[in-house]
């Protein structure tokens, strides 16, 4: 059976090292959260947490909480019969339930953790790549960081999915002992069948 694991985590926590680990190792890749970005860039909408913030309410308004789960659907269906998938950006507990509901024995969660003041500024340091098409790891100021944490923790139901995870990896330092826990994560996954 393929598997299907999902990031969770805050922004600038990790999860996009975390997948690229996976991806490298033959996961097929969906981001949660790309939906939003191609809603932005469709629209020619300016690329902003105030922006971003908008669209992830007004689908969650339009398709309910799970609206991320249950727009990429398909897309994981799909992926999930050709091999396994890793999903980056399960945020908020009904997207958990949904998918939980839909893909029980294959889905496993890893929930990446990293202290807010580091991630901030993690985040604030980012430089923006004009090769990268999907916009995955765009910088924001402290201030727009710290608010969207408090938005997804306060408006998106976050925590839920981030306190269920099979797994949490630890990210406070620097990148050689994040990967010690995500080989061991990954190895202890492949063994599992």
């Amino acid at each position: 059976m393929n598997k299907f694991v999902c990031i969770a985590g805050m922004p600038g926590s990790g999860k996009s090292i975390v997948s690229d680990f996976f991806v490298k190792k033959g996961y097929r890749f969906v981001r949660f959260g790309q939906i939003t970005l191609d809603i932005i860039k469709k629209k020619k909408l300016p690329l902003n947490e105030k922006t971003e913030r908008k669209i992830r309410e007004d689908l969650r308004n339009k398709y309910g909480m799970a609206a991320y789960a249950i727009l990429n659907y398909p897309k994981f269906k799909k992926l999930l019969s050709l091999g396994n998938v890793i999903a980056d950006g399960l945020y908020s507990w009904s997207e958990y339930k949904f998918l939980k509901q839909k893909f029980a024995a294959q889905m496993i969660v890893i929930a990446v953790y990293a202290p807010p003041q580091l991630r901030y500024e993690r985040i604030s340091k980012r430089i923006s790549n004009k090769f990268d098409k999907k916009l995955r790891n765009r910088p924001f100021t402290i201030k727009e960081a710290k608010a969207r944490d408090y938005a997804e923790i306060e408006n998106l139901e976050k925590g839920g999915p981030i306190a269920m995870a099979d797994y949490t990896i630890l990210n406070p330092e620097d990148l050689k002992f994040l990967m010690k826990q995500v080989k061991v994560i990954y190895e202890e996954i492949e063994n599992n069948n």
